[in-house]
């Protein structure tokens, strides 16, 4: 299947080139029209129902009309003297609310939308005042704006509307203020936006650059990255398409996660087949490229969608999930995988056969033998101290590891920036009103059996919320058309996103509502704080259950793989130990030194997840060159030399583009996407030149053939040739039966024998 692909492409290559660059632009157009019909940013929309955050939800929506893709603002209007409010400024207050609320934001046309599948974000915003704050300073109104907060096209309804409110007030000569909601998400996306172009720019320029270094070829630095952004873009419309037609809701982060992972390992993919197809054009200058391209296409290919299908298995394990957000996730990256594995196999083959040794220029690469270079002398090292390699490998990544040590987790959402506009009116607010007033947690009390509500007798419940320490006021009930559910609002004295906000909630005030619920109803506590503690608890759940599922589901996909009981388990023990100690190093960094509150919630599973499936692709490349160098026969060390020798550029290439591509998160204002990017790189780096190149080959140097117990297909014949069954073995190496020397250097082998 894998060679029929890669052979069709190397013989059709036009034909392949032009079906994806068609298919491709116009997916990725789809993609980009409807990802925001398909995603939200509710988290208690991703809880089971079961939770209580959120049957909070429900009976909102059900009850109170409350809109699942709303998003509140809150303004605040003062006097420009700084003097506290009198009655005719409330009136204009009030009379300037009325009239924003009866204005339609109009929103033109833009060249990106398709008419008739481009959502018209137009709409009539609804605003009221809130509340006035005790001292008379500000008043505070609630809009609310329909559309996805991280949508483009809603941002620009809201600047429309922050721009007409603040005209409409200061003609007035009242002052406003916008908090909440999507006025944090405005004004961080603002606050971050050059910076996210800078770091954009910087991973493209070291892609780039780190090609040309290696390949010093225009072509090999800018056709790669050309192919994967293709890719990438057709990924991401695939998984919007199919979520479309599942009626899956994404979460807004997916499409940038699987942006990123994509760009990462497709280039990968690609240098992979690079690194081959440079290294047979020099072996067989006679042949035509087609021939090689269709060659290694095959050879690499079985590498390459054995690693694919164990990143798509990984992930996929995420489909075990409650929380939905992870639920998601897993099918979204493994269908994205799956595309780029078919781009691997067809438009990059069809990219090599076209451009042939042509890929190479200007260089003179081709005509070059190989020299000895950091890979030989590492491959050298390895064979001659695998012990030694081993060890300090091992010490290593324990050393990190121990980092992990009183780790915390943080279920912080990251914040908004401390100098952006919102921050500012939000601690103007704080001054005077309780932390929680623009994010109040609510309770809902739902009567049954066609019971209707009394407010008076929710009093005692009211009474019970008010006397929990933390919580500053709780507003009067407000009742439904049909008064059988009722709603109280209260303002808690802490920040609502803050830890002390999730442990109040989660403690003392659902202690409070179970006690002081009225008989025959039933009460559930929402909001952002309750959110968030029932998020801890369905993640804590989930990484009990998709660590070992995914961890089972790996091995046995190795096994199947290298047909080998020993190698999985090397593997596996090696990227357990991996994982570890980029937690320890991540923990060490961001809590222990930074003085942050803990890692973020979702790290630990991301992170699980991305070092064991990214870090197992790299094993495999090495274990299927170890496994091809053992069978050509002779001394097992020999065999490992020559495959670092062969491997190290590509995977040392390889770590550092797809750690640069991760990387460039690290940049990222918010915590929790600062600490994904940092961690999921260092794991990279670490998978890339400690296990793939150092620990994995000292292993396989040390156990010799034994690391494909029990299969024995590794086994060369004393005569030189490959079992039967095998590919041609060739002419046997200097080091066929004999110890690998200790005091020279390794020879530079007949170069019929680099093969994969």
């Amino acid at each position: 299947m894998i060679r029929a692909l890669t052979g069709f492409s190397t013989r059709r290559p036009w034909r392949v080139i032009v079906v994806w660059a068609v298919l491709g632009i116009f997916v990725t157009l789809m993609g980009q029209a409807l990802v925001f019909r398909v995603t939200h940013t509710d988290s208690a929309g991703f809880l089971p129902p079961e939770y209580d955050a959120a049957a909070a939800l429900r009976v909102a929506r059900e009850e109170f009309g409350a809109e699942p893709d709303a998003d509140t603002v809150t303004v605040l209007v003062a006097r420009r003297d700084g003097r506290p409010l009198e009655d005719a400024d409330r009136k204009r207050v009030e009379a300037v609310a009325r009239e924003l609320s009866a204005t339609r934001l109009e929103m033109p046309w833009t060249e990106e939308q398709i008419r008739g599948i481009s959502e018209d974000y137009s709409q009539v915003p609804r605003v009221a005042l809130v509340t006035t704050a005790p001292d008379g300073s500000f008043a505070l109104l609630g809009a609310r704006l329909r559309g996805n907060s991280t949508d483009p096209g809603t941002q620009s309804v809201y600047r429309v509307f922050h721009d007409r409110a603040e005209q409409e007030f200061g003609a007035e000569g009242l002052r406003t203020g916008f908090t909440g909601g999507l006025a944090d998400v405005v004004d961080r996306a603002d606050a971050e936006e050059t910076t996210q172009i800078v770091a954009g720019l910087l991973v493209v320029g070291l892609i780039v650059l780190v090609n040309v270094l290696v390949f010093r070829s225009v072509m090999a630095a800018f056709i790669p990255l050309f192919a994967v952004s293709v890719v990438g873009g057709t990924a991401v419309g695939t998984v919007v398409g199919a979520a479309l037609l599942t009626g899956f809701e994404l979460d807004p982060g997916t499409p940038g996660m699987i942006s990123t992972v994509l760009i990462g390992i497709g280039v990968d993919y690609f240098l992979f087949l690079l690194f081959r197809f440079r290294e047979e054009l020099r072996r067989r200058p006679e042949e035509h490229h087609r021939v090689v391209a269709a060659d290694v296409a095959g050879r690499v290919g079985t590498a390459v969608t054995s690693a694919a299908l164990t990143i798509v298995a990984a992930f996929a394990t995420l489909g075990v999930a409650t929380f939905g957000q992870f639920r998601v996730l897993g099918p979204s990256v493994a269908v994205s995988v799956l595309v780029m594995l078919v781009a691997s196999l067809t438009l990059m083959p069809a990219l090599l056969a076209v451009t042939g040794r042509r890929m190479f220029w200007p260089s003179r690469i081709l005509s070059k033998t190989g020299r000895t270079g950091p890979a030989a002398r590492t491959g050298e090292l390895v064979a001659r101290r695998p012990l030694l390699v081993l060890v300090a490998s091992v010490a290593l990544l324990g050393a990190l590891a121990a980092g992990a040590a009183g780790v915390r987790m943080d279920f912080g959402t990251g914040g908004t920036p401390h100098d952006t506009a919102a921050a500012a009116t939000a601690r103007e607010i704080a001054g005077a009103l309780p932390a929680g007033v623009s994010d109040p947690t609510t309770v809902y009390v739902t009567a049954g059996d066609g019971r209707t509500l009394d407010p008076a007798g929710l009093d005692v419940l009211r009474r019970a919320l008010s006397g929990v320490a933390g919580v500053g006021e709780v507003a009067a009930p407000v009742l439904d058309t049909d008064r059988d559910a009722a709603r109280l609002d209260a303002y808690l004295t802490v920040d609502s996103q803050s830890q002390r906000a999730r442990d109040l909630v989660a403690g003392p005030v659902r202690q409070a509502v179970r006690e002081a619920t009225p008989p025959g109803t039933t009460a559930h506590v929402g909001g952002t704080a309750a959110v968030f503690a029932d998020v801890a608890t369905a993640v804590d759940r989930d990484l009990r259950t998709v660590f070992p599922v995914a961890a089972a589901l790996i091995a046995l996909i190795l096994v199947v793989l290298l047909r080998s009981l020993a190698a999985p388990v090397v593997l596996m023990l090696s990227v357990g130990l991996c994982f570890a100690a980029t937690f320890g190093a991540s923990a060490l960094v961001f809590q222990h030194i930074g003085g942050e509150p803990g890692v973020n919630f979702v790290l630990p599973l991301v992170l699980f997840l991305f070092v064991v499936a990214l870090g197992t692709d790299y094993n495999i490349l090495i274990s299927d060159r170890l496994r091809e160098e053992m069978a050509h026969g002779g001394a097992a060390r020999a065999a490992v030399a020559r495959a670092v020798r062969h491997t190290a550029p590509a995977i040392a290439t390889a770590g550092v583009v797809l750690a640069a591509s991760f990387g460039s998160l690290a940049v990222n204002a918010d915590a929790s996407t600062r600490q994904m990017g940092f961690a999921t790189a260092l794991g990279i780096l670490l998978s890339s030149f400690v296990l793939s190149l150092l620990l994995v080959p000292a292993a396989a140097a040390l156990l010799g053939r034994g690391m494909w117990w029990p299969v024995r297909g590794a086994r060369g014949r004393k005569d030189g040739t490959r079992p039967a069954g095998g590919r041609d073995a060739g002419p046997r190496t200097p080091y066929d039966g004999e110890e690998l020397p200790l005091s020279r250097p390794l020879p530079d082998y007949p170069r019929k024998l680099n093969r994969t």
